[in-house]
């Protein structure tokens, strides 16, 4: 199980072995209605298995029903469920993702794996981590405007005790994190400049493990939760570009999560609003130059080329219809079924390329056809 990031995605783009089930579905936090998404998840399961027997040999359909069938009865999984759910299996692939958004069910069988919705979900422009500091204690979040969860599945790994081991000067504050908020024990304090010498080493001890399990990743910001003096010291340390300003500083001891949820977007909001402003404008300067295009033929050719260098694609708009290997567009004829979404397509193609997909809320997108790209050369 994991958090669905761009650096899992890639794989999924190249050509892998076929078949390639695609499951997605809506999932249910709240008790005890989440008892629903396993019963939901064997429907879709049955669903893949149908259309699987129609299409592939028995010897290439059972590795591969044989591990989401699994999933299916894996109750303990079933009790820590988001908003959305992922599941991509083939002979040689099995991943699944908990996504912070709800998805449309679907099942798709095919020789290549369906990630559009992944898609849509990753490159959402309002993402972001959080990193809440403590003497003690470092705990992330990653979320968005409307959800904030712990990344850390292991409580304890980034504390004082367990990074720096014996080699800690005196025992301070015990502080714990978890879903509801970060709550502060009580402990015994040690001289001042062994202390500063112990959260200075802690804190690049977390730096490090931030950059590399966080925010290469995910590329999301990360945003400082902490008394404004911790900041300072973490800030003075770190090499984290991912690192933005201004942080909270305040301390999250005792708060819930959802107050640090709040408190981020509310710090976030100016610089969210900043990007999508910068990336207007660089569209419409490249498209005065002549080197971007909101015609979605043109867009397709350059794409298919690899031309692209960014695309913007607007959220919850589909264009139904196909482009074909040459890179030309046939739109759905009324009534057509079986089509695909032609934007969707467009941001497949533009991340094999090596290109930057970025969907952006329909207020503001700079175009009216639902897509902006603006070309390498």
């Amino acid at each position: 199980m994991r958090n669905a990031t761009a650096r899992y995605l890639d794989p999924l783009l190249r050509s892998t072995e076929g078949p390639c089930v695609s499951l997605y579905q809506p999932t249910i936090r709240e008790r005890p209605q989440h008892q629903q998404d396993p019963i939901r998840f064997k429907n879709l399961v049955k669903t893949a298995e149908t259309a699987l027997s129609q299409r592939y040999l028995p010897s290439m359909v059972r590795p591969v029903m044989e591990k989401v069938t699994a999933l299916a009865g894996n109750l303990r999984f079933w009790e820590h469920t988001r908003d959305g759910l992922a599941v991509l299996a083939s002979p040689n692939v099995f991943q699944v993702y908990h996504l912070q958004r709800p998805v449309k069910e679907q099942v798709v069988v095919a020789d290549t794996f369906h990630v559009k919705p992944l898609l849509r979900y990753l490159q959402s422009a309002d993402r972001f981590q959080i990193l809440a500091l403590t003497r003690e204690e470092a705990f992330v979040w990653e979320g968005n405007r409307y959800v904030l969860d712990p990344l850390d599945e292991e409580p304890g790994t980034l504390r004082m005790t367990a990074l720096l081991g014996d080699q800690v000067t005196e025992p301070h504050i015990t502080v714990t994190g978890g879903p509801g908020g970060i709550q502060a024990g009580h402990g015994q304090g040690s001289k001042k400049d062994e202390a500063d010498v112990d959260l200075d080493r802690f804190f690049r001890a977390v730096d490090r493990i931030i950059i590399e399990k966080c925010s290469k990743p995910s590329g999301l910001p990360l945003m400082l939760f902490g008394d404004a003096e911790l900041q300072t010291a973490f800030r003075r340390i770190s090499h984290n570009s991912q690192l933005v300003e201004p942080g909270i500083p305040k301390s999250p001891l005792n708060m819930p999560s959802n107050k640090i949820r709040e408190l981020a977007w509310q710090a976030l909001l100016p610089l969210y609003e900043q990007r999508l402003a910068t990336i207007t404008d660089d569209f419409r300067v490249a498209e005065s130059r002549k080197l971007g295009s909101a015609d979605i033929s043109d867009v397709a050719r350059a794409a298919k080329e690899g031309r692209v260098g960014r695309l913007l694609v607007e959220a919850d708009r589909d264009i139904p219809g196909r482009i074909d290997d040459t890179g030309a567009i046939r739109f759905a004829e009324p009534g057509e079924n079986d089509i695909n979404d032609i934007t969707n397509d467009l941001a497949e193609l533009v991340l094999r390329n090596g290109g930057e997909v970025i969907i952006v809320p329909s207020e503001k997108m700079p175009t009216k056809t639902g897509i902006a790209a603006v070309y390498r050369f």
